[in-house]
């Protein structure tokens, strides 16, 4: 599940500085990818702020690098159970990429919002040394077409409850169940499908 993520400045800094009430400046990078640098919203008890950390985490236990966490689970793993009560942050992004399996190879899909002066609002836990994962659900009938997990996605107001509100946190866990499709799936030309993941 998106292991590549799309990141434009221009609408999505002026959407975010818009809808979340303080200036956001991503810095334009079409094909982020783990371990690189990506701006986040986290919170204070009193404001937002924008803070650069490295997408994906590596834990003593664990022998790969962790991009991302399943939603359904992450209160019950003791890896995540402290970011999960004091680091919850969104990643906004322009898009993500997904690779298909097809009868002739795999192709390359990359997700836009339905609204082109938008973006997505992705859940995520900050961890330790700067490093955050993403987190991830069961997808709706639509994405199960291109993979079988999707991002946990909000719209603005699910975003400030994630981020500050606890309770509220925990109950968007399970909005899985209700994520409308709000992303279009371009394929990209073969030729251009030269990294795959």
């Amino acid at each position: 599940m998106c292991g590549r993520l799309n990141i434009t400045d221009d609408p999505l800094a002026q959407w975010i500085s818009d809808a979340m009430g303080f200036e956001f400046h991503p810095s334009t990078n079409h094909d982020v990818r783990p371990t690189q640098s990506v701006s986040v919203i986290s919170s204070t008890p009193t404001h937002l702020y924008q803070r650069q950390l490295q997408w994906g985490t590596k834990p003593q236990w664990s022998k790969q690098l962790i991009i991302n966490a399943r939603s359904e689970s992450i209160t019950s793993k003791l890896t995540f159970r402290d970011a999960l009560t004091h680091n919850r942050i969104i990643v906004p992004c322009s898009g993500w990429y997904e690779w298909v399996t097809t009868d002739s190879g795999k192709q390359k899909f990359e997700f836009n919002p339905i609204e082109p002066s938008k973006g997505f609002l992705m859940a995520a836990l900050a961890m330790g040394n700067d490093q955050f994962v993403t987190l991830t659900t069961e997808p709706n009938d639509e994405y199960a077409l291109y993979h079988h997990r999707m991002p946990l996605l909000f719209n603005e107001k699910q975003a400030l409850q994630w981020i500050r509100a606890p309770h509220e946190a925990l109950k968007l866990l399970r909005w899985n169940s209700k994520i409308p499709f709000v992303a279009t799936a371009q394929p990209i030309e073969p030729m251009q499908n030269l990294s795959l993941f």
